[in-house]
């Protein structure tokens, strides 16, 4: 099996992982079939967990390869780096800022973007789906840059960012279902709505490998732009949230640096 996914088309390879980490996302909404609520303080930690997989994934997946890429290629590393990864922050800013959507736990009155009648549902399933574009995008631009063959580049490391963001995808998918559940949504449509915001991981992943395929001249800023859009959601969205109840902070630290280990084991195993 193994064998006869590396004989794949990296375009393939891309969406077969982005499935991948969408149905763990299904995985975590699907908790919703066995209980009502969940523990806050492992809420929390998993978050934070979360936060330290894509912190880990964004240097050892993306920015280090990405800035080796740029000095192979003759450009000027650092340059190459900081315009990527900024353009990915802005990129996310500018899409956070339109795009409307509400985080977990908040009122209606908090939400986000551009003012719209659209239901809460709809909204909790957005604010989800806004972390899911840069992850997608990053694993379509690891299997992309495989493809071109580049020493930096590898399937290994590529399994590795679509494992590690798998892992990180499945307190996001409980994080939309359970407050669904909670407001009196029935749980076959909790799971729905909480497993759709893993929906757009796939089309981002497919989009990703496409475009460097094309263009690999672009390939480094692409690595760093998903990076920058990967630190972008960590420090506005996951580490607050995971931060929010003071009694929890210590955990989660511990939970993040987990996280972070663990991703950065796999990376540098299967790099």
């Amino acid at each position: 099996m193994i064998d006869a996914f590396l004989q794949l088309d990296p375009v393939l390879q891309a969406l077969l992982a982005t499935f991948f980490t969408w149905g763990v996302t299904a995985a975590g909404a699907a908790l919703v079939f066995f209980t009502s609520a969940v523990n806050q303080r492992f809420m929390d930690s998993m978050l934070g967990f979360a936060a330290g997989v894509m912190i880990a994934a964004s240097f050892w997946s993306l920015l280090a390869p990405g800035i080796q890429m740029a000095e192979n290629l003759g450009h000027i590393p650092w340059l190459t780096a900081v315009v990527g990864f900024m353009g990915g922050g802005i990129f996310m800013r500018l899409t956070d800022r339109f795009l409307p959507h509400l985080h977990p736990g908040l009122g209606m009155d908090k939400s986000e973007g551009v003012k719209t009648t659209w239901q809460r549902s709809t909204l909790l399933v957005l604010a989800i789906t806004l972390h899911n574009i840069p992850e997608g995008l990053a694993v379509g631009v690891a299997f992309g840059a495989v493809a071109a063959d580049l020493p930096s580049a590898t399937i290994g490391g590529a399994v590795a960012l679509a494992i590690g963001i798998g892992i990180q995808n499945f307190p996001e998918g409980t994080a939309v279902a359970m407050p669904l559940r909670r407001e009196g949504m029935s749980r076959r449509k909790s799971f729905f709505m909480g497993q759709a915001s893993g929906f757009v991981e796939p089309i981002a992943g497919v989009i990703g490998a496409l475009f460097v395929l094309k263009m690999q001249s672009v390939l480094p800023y692409a690595l760093c732009f998903a990076a920058g859009a990967m630190i972008f959601v960590v420090v506005e969205e996951l580490i607050p949230e995971s931060q929010g109840r003071y009694e929890n902070i210590d955990l989660v630290t511990m939970a993040t640096m987990g996280g972070f280990s663990i991703m950065m084991i796999l990376d540098v195993s299967l790099g």
